[in-house]
């Protein structure tokens, strides 16, 4: 396996509109409120993760969900709780997702997705990618979930990806960017949302997946060099 080249993504959030499709879900059960609580939403994910690792991802959305209403004094009756796992299916790729992917994989390199969600969640979304994945590395399988290495580590073991042949590509500064840098794996940050935390974290930043197949080219090449 030594002379593949393996890119590995994050998937919501890099691949998929993770913030649409929480928003979205939010406001079918709130009118109005999605935007608002998003980000209140996104603090309580990281605390359930953290606390419950090996909790399956759907319980990590109802669980976040109940949080978020809890501290917006919103009435949220038990069965809506678990809107969330039961629209991710259809939340949206990114337009430029397909295309990026599909010229990456003529370049001769194999993708990976290294996720924080379960199983049949992953199954389910990327059959809607618009380019075959190789393989994936998710929650479940691992036990835990970013910004734990688990991901990583277990990824590296199973295919021998070695630091020259293997760039990670994501959205998440916290989740993806802080530990692919700790481990030393060549980075590139998705900076979808102008995040203003420092950049030098990565090898090199994009604003979406639009010109991906170069960038993890030149960030590779300097790998090897």
């Amino acid at each position: 396996m030594g002379g593949i080249r393996w890119a590995t993504f994050d998937c919501f959030g890099t691949l998929v509109d993770w913030r649409h499709g929480i928003a979205n879900g939010i406001d079918l059960l709130f009118p109005g409120q999605g935007g608002t609580l998003l980000e209140v939403y996104n603090g309580h994910e990281a605390e359930v993760q953290t606390e419950s690792p090996g909790m399956r991802y759907r319980g990590v959305l109802a669980e976040a969900l109940r949080r978020t209403a809890r501290d917006a004094g919103l009435d949220l009756r038990a069965d809506d709780a678990h809107v969330l796992g039961d629209t991710i299916a259809y939340w949206p790729v990114f337009p430029e997702v397909a295309a990026s992917l599909t010229e990456l994989r003529a370049a001769g390199w194999r993708i990976a997705l290294l996720t924080n969600c379960d199983q049949d969640i992953i199954g389910e979304t990327q059959r809607r990618l618009g380019a075959p994945v190789d393989t994936v590395v998710t929650a479940e399988m691992v036990g835990s979930y970013k910004p734990n290495h688990n991901h990583f580590t277990r990824f590296e073991e199973a295919f021998g990806a070695t630091r020259d042949r293997w760039v990670h590509v994501a959205q998440s500064y916290f989740h993806d960017m802080e530990p692919a840098k700790a481990l030393d794996v060549p980075r590139v940050w998705i900076n979808r949302q102008a995040d203003g935390r420092d950049p030098s974290i990565a090898d090199a930043v994009l604003p979406d997946l639009h010109g991906l197949t170069a960038t993890v080219e030149a960030v590779n090449g300097r790998a090897r060099s």
